[in-house]
């Protein structure tokens, strides 16, 4: 029974690491632009996808990972340029940005349906043995979606705390209007804050697929331990998030045993509920 939560406990930070990638992303961009994107988990599919279409092709999965990225980078800028600016321009509701980014996620998922089809996919990677350390099995892809995420959140510190970019995405979030008035290139810091979320969520997406399958609503099963990282790790906060995903990542798979797979989202959200009732801005305060 202890290797058996070992085994779970390992398989929960595999996956607690790809919800904190993603969940960074979506904490930035509510953080930063005030939007719950909620087609999120789509471009996180996306991601997963783009690296499948490079890979079959005979592109090594590491470099076909950044091409990925770059990819769903190019279609979130897309969606700010054909989207997103427009509402601010409009000073849409925060309801309105909701209802459209539903639609997005559904015009995405569908999209993805139509030219990949529905069925399970999996990468071209050669077959490589499980590690056994101390009698856990851990399979070398594990590692390397681990190691992987440490280095995605390394850099994404040094990023947020010592670079001016990153002190302006900071002043930003804290106030966008003082930020502008103040000198503060408005525009430049939008864009980089969906370079890091498109990066950081299509590495997720790619992670994923490479310790589960690519399937088109991966993303979408993903959505709910999203945003239950981001609330419960506080809103606008990127290390936050980061926490509060290996909280819900271990949550959901030490709980399979006793309540089946079925039910691991409402793990998520029972943990998200439980903290709030305690902490109603979450774990940490909610600012970059």
């Amino acid at each position: 029974m202890n290797t058996q939560f070992a085994q779970l406990i390992v398989n929960g930070i595999a996956v607690g690491s790809i919800i904190a990638l993603a969940a960074v992303g979506l904490t930035l961009t509510y953080g930063i632009l005030r939007l719950s994107n909620f087609a999120h988990g789509d471009f996180l599919t996306l991601g997963a996808y783009l690296t499948l279409l490079v890979n079959t092709v005979g592109v090594n999965i590491w470099l076909s990972m950044v091409l990925a990225a770059v990819g769903t980078v190019a279609m979130m800028l897309l969606s700010e340029k054909l989207l997103w600016s427009r509402m601010r321009n409009l000073r849409a509701t925060s309801t309105t940005l909701i209802i459209i980014s539903i639609g997005l996620a559904l015009f995405l998922r569908n999209g993805i349906i139509f030219i990949w089809g529905g069925r399970n996919q999996n990468y071209n990677v050669p077959v490589t043995t499980a590690l056994d350390i101390f009698g856990v099995k851990v399979p070398q892809n594990q590692l390397l979606v681990l190691g992987l995420a440490i280095l995605a959140i390394l850099a994404l510190h040094f990023l947020l705390q010592h670079t001016k970019i990153g002190k302006a995405m900071r002043a930003v979030a804290d106030d966008l209007d003082l930020a502008r008035v103040s000198g503060i290139n408005v525009d430049r810091v939008i864009f980089w804050t969906w370079l890091i979320a498109g990066t950081l969520t299509s590495l997720g997406g790619s992670m994923y697929g490479l310790i589960t399958a690519v399937r088109p609503n991966m993303g979408w099963f993903l959505i709910l331990p999203l945003f239950a990282s981001v609330i419960l790790g506080g809103i606008g906060n990127p290390y936050g998030a980061i926490i509060a995903a290996l909280i819900i990542g271990i949550a959901q798979e030490v709980s399979t045993p006793w309540l089946g797979s079925q039910y691991k989202q409402g793990i998520a959200l029972l943990i998200m509920i439980l903290v709030l009732l305690i902490r109603p801005k979450g774990l940490f305060k909610g600012t970059i």
